[in-house]
């Protein structure tokens, strides 16, 4: 099913999910603002390269996402318990907690395009 071809059924889901018209015509404008910027695709592709990654053979292949996410978020919890390394400038604590934003903001947007494209293949 092409993109265009998906959007009626897009449109119906985004019915469902808000039951309030304002709400649901915003996620509408939304979609298509995403659609003719290019957007859209681009985030559908990214979505596909995690989708392969979950799906391949090696262990270390299908988890090495949340196994890197796991290991920022286990330093800055060592760093709210005080056990840092005395060289550790802010810098690098600011640097982490941007890595960290940005791969939970990845995270849930994969999550949602995984979610619309299960809804475009049924």
């Amino acid at each position: 099913m092409s993109l265009l071809a998906a959007i009626p059924l897009v449109g119906k889901v985004i019915d469902k999910l808000f039951p309030d018209a304002d709400s649901a015509n915003q996620a509408k404008t939304r979609l298509a603002e995403m659609l003719v910027s290019g957007e859209l695709e681009e985030l559908t592709q990214q979505a596909g390269v995690i989708k392969a990654e979950v799906q391949g053979d090696s262990w270390l292949q299908r988890c090495w996402r949340p196994l890197v996410m796991l290991v920022f978020t286990a330093l800055v919890v060592c760093r709210w318990m005080g056990w840092t390394a005395p060289d550790l400038s802010e810098e690098v604590e600011l640097k982490l907690f941007t890595i960290i934003q940005l791969g939970i903001g990845g995270y849930i947007a994969s999550r949602g395009i995984g979610k619309v494209a299960k809804t475009w293949r049924e």
